[in-house]
């Protein structure tokens, strides 16, 4: 975790680092102070990881908007 967590944080760089919270804290070896910081950690990125996918929505919509017949459905991200 010696990496802070950043707004300039991108999308995979801040999932691998979320990966690696969940993995050290399913563990089960992590004191109550460390599993504090890093559930703190996780929704930090968790919140970066969604801007980032709210953003690229955005963009995904202003593109798509620019042809009036394209129909856009659901993502589905279990898929």
């Amino acid at each position: 975790m010696s990496k802070k967590s950043s707004p300039d944080l991108g999308f995979e760089d801040a999932l691998q680092q979320l990966e690696a919270l969940v993995e050290g804290m399913e563990s089960g070896e992590l004191s109550l102070e460390e599993s504090l910081a890093s559930l703190e950690k996780g929704v930090a990125l968790t919140r970066i990881c969604q801007k980032s996918l709210s953003e690229a929505e955005q963009k995904v919509k202003l593109l798509t908007s620019n042809t009036p017949d394209a129909e856009t459905e659901a993502f589905d991200v279990d898929a």
